[in-house]
């Protein structure tokens, strides 16, 4: 079956700018499905940060997210909170007065370097960390 000439490319198929790639391994994990509104939400508005070599300097600080419509301080460190309990989400460097932002990386890439910003190395980087909460799958008894 011949592809329809319709379309000249991809690209030709969505609205412009860039898009957001989340693996469905994540978005079918128990640590995604499970996960709060307010943590999905800010899970989309780090990813949308996403670009071809910045995991790991992703903001979510609250001067940053405020005009992303962020209402709560609260909310979004709770959701902030989540995100990396759930291993959805690590934080890589630590932020600091005065104006120093704690910077995160999401778990189902690689992380990357950076220009030397992060306090996290490519070997303590727990890559896939939101797997951690599916369920081991059963046990084929052996014939």
């Amino acid at each position: 079956m011949a592809r329809s000439k319709q379309w000249k490319s991809e690209r030709d198929k969505r609205d412009g700018g860039g898009f957001v790639a989340i693996p469905l391994t994540v978005l079918n994990s128990v640590a995604f499905r499970q996960a709060s509104p307010h943590a999905k939400a800010l899970l989309m508005d780090l990813v949308a940060q996403l670009r071809a070599e910045n995991n790991g300097d992703l903001a979510a600080c609250w001067r940053f997210m405020k005009d992303r419509g962020w209402q709560s301080q609260t909310t979004l460190l709770k959701a902030k909170r989540e995100l990396i309990e759930r291993g959805l989400i690590v934080e890589t460097r630590m932020g600091a007065r005065p104006n120093k932002a704690s910077l995160y990386a999401v778990t189902w890439r690689a992380l990357d370097h950076c220009d030397g910003k992060l306090e996290i190395g490519s070997q303590s980087f727990p890559r896939g960390a939101y797997r951690l909460l599916d369920p081991l799958p059963a046990m084929k008894p052996k014939p």
